[in-house]
């Protein structure tokens, strides 16, 4: 593909247009519910295959299903999270199609009154913020899942995820980039988890997206005609199969051909979609009001009170962060992208005033060695208070941050206090002037060259000396100390 193809905007130049991309999500959250929606089965993943049901997620006759109240809840919360109008009266429909992973030939779901209707999400990349709408965010039951044995050329069906709580957030076609589309699908995450009302772990398939993409010329109001994708399950992967999906839609485009509504896949390994069904296979859905469930009616104070229990959001406290702590806004970004990491620092921050110290221990240290260890800050084996009690240790020239390091790789391993360790590994700095006099003149003794260099002019020579001096000390002496002695006596022999 030889077009140039800006993926950061929402232009894709051409030869003989400019096109604009237009892109809506449609992200499906598994709602952090003990059961699932209807029934009083387990909602967790795992479990061997079709374990986890009962008669009414699975359709037999006669059955009807109740209403999940706890499910109600975190929906609610999330629609308030998200800036949506959450109705007072609402209800559930049936949205009918065949397909092996559905045992009843409908999925419960919300059509026409859904819980959470118009609201919006202020997506900030790049220091910038635009406005994404969000259509509507209603409840929904999952479906089962098919198993492909290939080798065996046979498939079969797991329906544990049957009638596991969703809540499915639908975008107004305001993303324009694969970048943006990637960017907003993090701060969804993000919120939901900050909130929490689901794990969004991708991998186990909590959380799952798909994308409607059509390219319009610049200027024209009237949207193209839409492709949707399904099958993403990273936000790499979001990005790429957006970008190879607008780069294929300009290519038919330019060459007269003309863009079919149907279903796309995205294969993470080639990098491409391919189409799944055409849109003289798309379904009639056939909507009606579920029969077996009565409307949602809730009270104002009820959602007000839902309201005020929600924590401080990842922006919001992010700018806090900037406010309060001084920190530079990619810092902010950064602890607060998480709430059990913005909660850890703040609880370090409460016992230290060396916040940008702080900052960078947490991201840079901590959050490595969480990353190579696969654990989430939760299971962080140095606490807060432990890494306020390093940061003081530095501070007060202890220990230099080169031992620093050395010192935490060890609360890391064994989750002891950093004094213990300094004490243990007999890491405490040098500062005693007499003995670090001594070594001084034995260093400037021993290395005439670099002496002579430096008093010459060349003041690269002094960190060749330092480096000397730090070696005789194993790391140990107090750099400040060791720059003070080392520049007195080579202007002073």
């Amino acid at each position: 593909m030889t077009t140039k193809h800006r993926h950061e905007t929402n232009l894709i130049f051409s030869k003989k247009k400019l096109y604009e991309t237009v892109i809506g999500l449609e992200v499906h959250v598994q709602l952090k519910s003990r059961t699932k929606i209807f029934c009083g089965c387990a909602a967790g993943s795992g479990g061997e295959p079709n374990t986890r049901v009962c008669p009414i997620c699975l359709g037999f006759p006669g059955v009807l299903p109740v209403l999940n109240r706890k499910v109600l809840e975190l929906a609610v919360r999330a629609g308030l999270a998200l800036n949506c109008e959450v109705s007072e009266f609402s209800k559930f429909d049936r949205k009918n199609y065949f397909y092996p992973d559905l045992p009843k030939a409908y999925q419960i779901s919300q059509f026409d009154l859904p819980l959470n209707g118009p609201g919006y999400l202020d997506l900030r990349l790049e220091g910038k913020t635009r406005r994404i709408g969000i259509t509507r965010a209603h409840l929904e039951e999952d479906a089962g899942k098919l198993v492909h044995f290939e080798n065996d050329g046979f498939s079969g069906v797991d329906y544990n995820r049957t009638g596991v709580p969703l809540l499915e957030i639908v975008s107004d076609p305001d993303l324009r980039s694969p970048r943006e589309a990637s960017g907003y699908l993090k701060a969804i995450r993000s919120i939901m988890r900050y909130i929490d009302v689901s794990d969004c772990d991708m991998e186990k398939g909590s959380f799952r997206c798909d994308a409607n993409i059509s390219l319009r010329p610049v200027g024209s109001e009237k949207l193209g005609v839409k492709v949707e994708i399904k099958n993403m399950n990273s936000f790499k992967g979001v990005e790429r199969a957006i970008a190879y999906e607008v780069e294929r839609q300009r290519e038919a485009l330019e060459s007269g051909e003309e863009i079919i509504q149907e279903t796309r896949l995205y294969n993470a390994d080639s990098q491409k979609t391919f189409s799944m069904r055409s849109k003289e296979e798309a379904h009639d859905y056939r909507y009606f009001p579920d029969p077996d469930l009565t409307p949602i009616v809730l009270e104002r104070e009820w959602i007000e009170g839902i309201r005020s229990s929600l924590p401080e959001l990842p922006d919001p406290r992010g700018d806090r962060f900037q406010e309060q702590y001084g920190l530079p806004e990619y810092d902010a970004g950064v602890l607060t992208a998480e709430r059990q990491l913005a909660d850890y620092f703040e609880a370090a921050a409460a016992l230290t005033t060396k916040y940008k110290t702080l900052s960078n221990w947490i991201m840079v240290e901590l959050l490595g060695k969480l990353n190579e260890a696969d654990l989430e800050i939760k299971d962080s084996p140095v606490s807060p208070i432990q890494m306020a009690g390093l940061i003081s240790l530095i501070e007060k020239g202890a220990i230099s941050g080169k031992i620093g390091k050395q010192v935490f790789a060890e609360m890391f391993k064994t989750g002891k206090e950093a004094e213990v360790v300094v004490e243990e590994k007999g890491l405490l700095q040098i500062s005693d002037t007499g003995e670090l006099d001594r070594i001084v003149e034995e260093v400037i003794s021993n290395n005439p060259g670099p002496v002579d260099d430096y008093r010459g002019g060349k003041k690269q020579a002094l960190g060749f000396l330092v480096g000397q001096i730090m070696k005789a000390t194993r790391g140990k002496a107090n750099p400040g100390l060791v720059n003070q002695l080392l520049r007195d006596k080579l202007y002073n022999p």
